[in-house]
């Protein structure tokens, strides 16, 4: 498990062990120890240490792997390429990301990582999340609650009319560990997303109802002022802020079908309100 002791590491971690598995841990950092309740597990092997950058230290730690998880960035995916055992399987977590038609450099990263894994004739799947909420730890949606919070109107381009379509954490890990059961011949791509899409308009008054918030008031502001403000807030460091980046990305439909999803890995992803139900029960958020 490469990226062991990150959001969507950790909760596949998690749920592997439940289920029986022996999973080992690959982090790159020197001190992170995996959680407490995790900690003792018979299952759970030592931690091992390596980081993606070091090719032989990277290969000296998956030299035994059969199925190698990394939810890595996918701008390592050539050199975990080149250090994973020829007859491992693969699966790797890319994003959606990679289909923005503007330019970005994670995008490009992260399509780069898509080539060199297709080119590779190595078994297994890259998957491709929509924008992931529910996880411990995870900003997209609590940062956003926390703006409702404390905004007396949320300002978004275009009045918040492009689509948007989640995917909660639980369905992420469902459809790695599904991947995990499949035999690829080959290296394939797949999309995975949320069980409904909804306009950013739409999605923010969801989590406004989540968590017991009124009802926001949206106004359509253009995006170049936006992203100006972004920019400015950064400087500032102030605590409620988001990249230009981000905002822009607001102007384009991130919405995908289900069906080779639910037909290829057998995971049906549950809708935005029981998703954000999930969030709110299981993440005390700090306003």
């Amino acid at each position: 498990m490469i990226g062991a002791s990150g959001k969507s590491g950790q909760a596949l971690t998690s749920r592997l062990l439940l289920s029986g598995r022996r999973v080992v841990p690959v982090v790159r950092s020197p001190h992170w120890l995996p959680p407490a309740p995790l900690r003792e597990h018979a299952l759970l092997a030592p931690v091992r240490r390596a980081d993606l950058s070091d090719r032989a230290a990277m290969r000296a730690a998956v030299s035994d792997a059969r199925r190698i998880v990394s939810t890595a960035h996918a701008r390592h995916t050539e050199a975990l390429l080149a250090a994973a055992p020829p007859a491992a399987r693969l699966v790797l977590l890319g994003s959606t990301r990679r289909f923005s038609r503007f330019p970005d450099r994670l995008a490009d990263e992260i399509r780069a990582g898509e080539a060199a894994f297709l080119a590779s004739g190595r078994a297994g799947v890259m998957l491709h999340p929509t924008m992931i909420y529910g996880a411990t730890g995870e900003e997209n949606v609590q940062r956003l609650a926390a703006m409702l919070r404390r905004l007396p109107f949320l300002p978004l381009p275009g009045g918040g009319r492009s689509l948007i379509q989640p995917i909660h954490q639980d369905d992420v890990t469902q459809s790695i560990e599904a991947a995990l059961g499949i035999a690829w011949a080959g290296p394939e791509t797949l999309v995975i997303a949320g069980g409904e899409a909804v306009t950013y308009a739409d999605f923010a008054i969801a989590i406004a109802t989540a968590c017991g918030l009124p009802r926001p008031r949206i106004v359509p502001m253009p995006a170049s002022l936006l992203m100006l403000a972004a920019r400015i807030t950064a400087r500032l460091r102030l605590p409620l802020r988001a990249s230009p980046e981000e905002i822009r990305r607001l102007l384009e439909d991130k919405a995908f079908p289900t069906t080779p999803m639910i037909a290829r890995l057998g995971v049906r992803p549950i809708g935005l309100a029981d998703g954000l139900a999930r969030t709110f029960q299981a993440v005390k958020i700090d306003f």
